[in-house]
């Protein structure tokens, strides 16, 4: 039993797979986990084994997906599990959903959970919208009754009305991931496990679907595990969240922290410098620098100047291209915009020219942030685009920073005119 606040509670879960087979192992392998089993000794092959690391090779046919995995989450919390690709997410999720089980580990859970994995997870092709629905529902547990009286609501909220009495393999993506959604929120399950799906959705799908996950948590006093590479829904709708690496757990805390962790690791390989090493014959951008002061930089205070410097080659067709770049936070909001044709910069000949710009200091609030840089004619001619190469961070440093809270405030801080007057 677990305490009654504690809706779900996992402890040392692990999950071994054997790469490049489909099933478990062979027949020598299952014959001598039963022979150990037989004389009461552990499974050989737990003993080896390597981290879930998909960029390096692999030493050993079995790899943990995941490795002792341990958390609780409390009735209503809404769980953010984040991470990058081949991390073990979707793994955990499979196993909390009980599509597939633990090598080790146990799950203790005071409710029944709904799940949201993949696009048409669930649903029978050959089978209508609406027939669906009763079947996924009696999947969940849910009676007839129970789901008719749910089923003109269901429909609704997924928008497929005009497809309801169609079968589901003529759906789009997008379709059949709101029709599932729609059943999994609306069947009143205690957990709701939702994987990356959403995004498949139109932004208009996405907007209800987090809102229907806010009003299961908050209103309804339901429990969300939540899986997203988008910070944006991760950081509003979530109480808190775990950071999985290689399969384990790295870090686990409000949701703040969490993403600060994530990000913080995620862009550890960021770079402050880009070198062209093959340009192209004619026009190009030759290198961008982040620089404080005259300094080659990726940190800087909240008080400090940023600079970009762009060192760009121009032939006589370009002299009319500008060069511009938009400046991109750790939730992917564009931030501000800024290209030469908004400054007295003139590009009247062919040649090199260096460029600098420089970002007011005491604006950028702290974060990470990334540039997207644009080379090109207007709607006629791009000459050379680069995203996600050059980043840099505000720090939590300087005079003036007191000014900043920790909660969200956006992205910059402006100084803007305040006026009093007393009439008294």
């Amino acid at each position: 039993m677990i305490d009654s606040d504690v809706i779900l509670k996992v402890e040392n879960l692990s999950k071994q797979y054997r790469l490049g087979l489909i099933g478990t192992g062979t027949i020598s392998h299952d014959l001598n986990r039963w022979w150990n089993k037989i004389k009461g000794k552990e499974d050989p092959y737990l003993k080896i084994g390597e981290s879930n690391d998909r960029s390096s090779g692999a030493n050993s046919d079995y790899v943990w997906a995941l490795r002792d995995i341990n958390f609780e989450v409390n009735r209503g919390e809404v769980l953010g599990i984040i991470g990058k690709n081949g991390a073990g997410k979707s793994t955990l999720l499979k196993i909390l959903s009980r599509v597939t089980s633990p090598t080790l580990g146990t799950i203790k859970s005071n409710g029944r959970i709904a799940s949201l994995l993949e696009v048409g997870t669930g649903f029978h092709p050959e089978m209508t919208g609406r027939e669906n629905v009763y079947l996924n529902g009696a999947i969940l547990g849910m009676t007839r009754a129970e789901i008719t009286t749910k089923i003109d609501e269901i429909i609704e909220f997924s928008g497929c009305l005009r497809y309801i009495d169609t079968p589901v393999k003529r759906y789009s993506s997008g379709m059949t991931v709101r029709l599932a959604f729609a059943v999994a929120a609306h069947l009143e399950p205690d957990i709701l496990v939702v994987d990356e799906v959403l995004a498949v959705g139109d932004a208009e799908f996405q907007k209800k679907a987090i809102g229907k996950m806010q009003d299961i948590s908050k209103g309804q006093g339901r429990t969300v595990l939540f899986v997203s590479h988008n910070m944006a829904s991760v950081k509003s709708l979530c109480t808190k969240a775990i950071v999985l690496e290689h399969g384990q757990v790295a870090f686990a805390g409000n949701v703040e922290d969490s993403l600060d962790y994530y990000l913080n690791n995620t862009m550890k390989s960021s770079t402050s410098l880009y070198i062209n090493e093959e340009p192209n014959e004619g026009s190009d951008i030759l290198e961008v620098k982040v620089l404080k002061k005259d300094e080659l930089a990726d940190a800087f205070g909240f008080n400090e100047s940023v600079s970009v410097s762009y060192k760009i080659k121009v032939e006589e067709e370009d002299l009319s291209a500008k060069l511009g770049f938009k400046a991109i936070d750790q939730l992917e909001r564009v931030v501000f915009t800024s290209n030469t044709l908004l400054s007295e910069v003139g590009i009247t000949n062919q040649g090199t020219y260096t460029i600098r710009v420089a970002i007011p200091n005491s604006i950028l609030l702290p974060s990470h942030y990334r540039l997207a840089i644009g080379f090109h004619i207007h709607k006629k001619k791009l000459i050379r685009k680069l995203d996600r190469l050059i980043q840099f961070k505000i720090e939590e440093t300087g005079s003036g920073f007191e000014t900043y809270q920790k909660d969200d405030m956006g992205c910059v801080l402006l100084d803007c005119k305040w006026e009093s007057q007393n009439t008294n």
